[in-house]
């Protein structure tokens, strides 16, 4: 990739796991009883054919990971969890409360923070008070996040038990220098246990998160994590930007100095030096920053045209609605967007006064129905078209036209109703988005919203 194409498009992007963009809601024509009718009418047009998802945020860490911009309360006090999954179901039971007929669950994730903070026992109790209002979609897929460092043999049999088959480790980096950096001490050792625990019980996708461009990491540094993550031979992974927002109140990245960081041309080499390696070990790239072997669903997905994007990020599955449960949880009903409250105690109040914890959301208009299509088609497919009139929308030729420049750069190319993302442009997916980005191109940002797009 050339230094000047890195050059040019690395500026501030949001990484589209939604669309609009959560600094972009509207929350002047939001409210909890509009999310309500959106819900109510999602659910009812999909819980019978394809099943509903569920995220739940558990936000408990230990320790603080300075890299973590994701919302958590470090603590180490576990008497924490019992108030913490009732409060989860009690939400539950609101949602449940609200449907017109028993849910059916087609994927549960469980993120955080650590899930793996809590006992087998408390997450035993977690899934076990969601079935007891809810059934499972036959073709089920239930996943989790798990810390290297905690996640015993227990919990991955107890949930494995529970119906989950997927599970993935957070390794981001395995030079000591860099886990100093980042306060994320964690041994090859703990990583090789947990995998192989996992594949010993039977997971039948275990993935890895990645990292590149952390504080003091070198090319070498990347090809000994990859070569060690090849060792163990996950079945998918996440080779993620770090995504530097320190502006952001609470994300404990300032750990470390800007100086530190690797830029540009030598943050790409990362990626890149990464990138070839995973493919020469047979890892094929999947949409942003994901890679799978051939016999992983998520290849799958992405080869038969259902592969799926949404606040979870990749998924082979895909669904019309997501209920987000937990403190900060976002909820997608494709017609509107909903975040409960970041501050653990007012989503406690707000649950003990029979309220959902809901705080602000958006209402998509026809406009941001159609394109948030064509940004999901970008991300999951690597081209869109209009050839349905649905999907033309007034501002199109305007996006066609701020896109010449990348046909220039051979990043897209446009035939008469469809654009393609070429090999060359794949890096550059989230400067492709932001074309479309109507809100984004209506009000540019006065202050630091987005981590970089390169």
């Amino acid at each position: 990739m050339s230094k000047s194409l890195i050059q040019k498009y690395n500026v501030p992007g949001p990484r589209y796991t939604s669309y609009p963009t959560v600094p972009y809601w509207n929350e002047i024509l939001f409210s909890i009883e509009a999310w309500k009718i959106s819900f109510q009418k999602s659910f009812l047009e999909s819980n019978s054919q394809n099943g509903i998802s569920l995220y739940i945020h558990l936000p408990f860490c230990e320790s603080l990971c300075t890299f973590c911009g994701c919302n958590k309360r470090i603590t180490k006090n576990h008497s924490v969890e019992e108030k913490y999954i009732m409060a989860v179901l009690k939400e539950w039971s609101i949602y449940c409360g609200l449907s017109s007929e028993r849910p059916i669950i087609k994927e549960i994730h469980l993120g955080g923070g650590t899930p793996t903070f809590f006992s087998s026992e408390n997450l035993e109790n977690l899934i076990n008070g969601i079935f007891r209002l809810a059934d499972k979609a036959e073709n089920h897929e239930f996943s989790f996040e798990g810390h290297p460092n905690n996640t015993t043999y227990e919990q991955l049999k107890k949930l494995y038990n529970l119906g989950f088959r997927r599970v993935s480790f957070g390794v981001q980096d395995y030079a000591e220098k860099v886990q100093k950096a980042i306060h994320r001490i964690q041994p090859f050792h703990n990583v090789a246990k947990v995998t192989f625990w996992a594949k010993e019980i039977g997971y039948t996708s275990i993935g890895h998160d990645i990292i590149f461009g952390l504080p003091f990491q070198t090319i070498e540094n990347i090809v000994d994590t990859i070569e060690k993550t090849n060792s163990l031979k996950p079945d998918r992974l996440a080779f993620y930007s770090y995504a530097h927002t320190p502006w952001i109140k609470g994300n404990g990245q300032r750990g470390f100095n800007e100086a530190d960081l690797p830029k540009d041309v030598e943050k790409r080499k990362l990626y890149e030096t990464g990138k070839n390696l995973l493919s020469q070990n047979g890892y094929h790239e999947i949409g942003m920053d994901h890679f799978a072997l051939a016999s992983d669903s998520l290849y799958k997905a992405g080869h038969t045209g259902e592969l799926h994007r949404n606040f979870m990020g990749y998924s082979s599955s895909k669904t019309q609605l997501m209920i987000g449960l937990g403190v900060s949880a976002i909820s997608d009903s494709w017609y509107s967007f909903a975040q409960n409250t970041k501050r653990l105690e007012e989503y406690y109040q707000l649950l003990e006064c029979d309220k959902l914890p809901v705080v602000k959301g958006h209402i998509l208009d026809n406009e941001d129905l159609i394109i948030r299509k064509h940004i999901l088609n970008l991300t999951c497919q690597f081209e869109t078209s209009w050839n349905d009139k649905a999907f033309y929308f007034d501002e199109l030729p305007s996006v066609l036209s701020d896109l010449k420049e990348m046909v220039n750069d051979n990043l897209v190319t446009i035939e008469e109703n469809r654009i393609k993302i070429t090999d060359a442009g794949r890096p550059f997916v989230r400067n492709i988005c932001m074309a479309f980005d109507l809100h984004l191109k209506r009000k540019s940002p006065e202050t630091n919203l987005f981590s970089m797009t390169v």
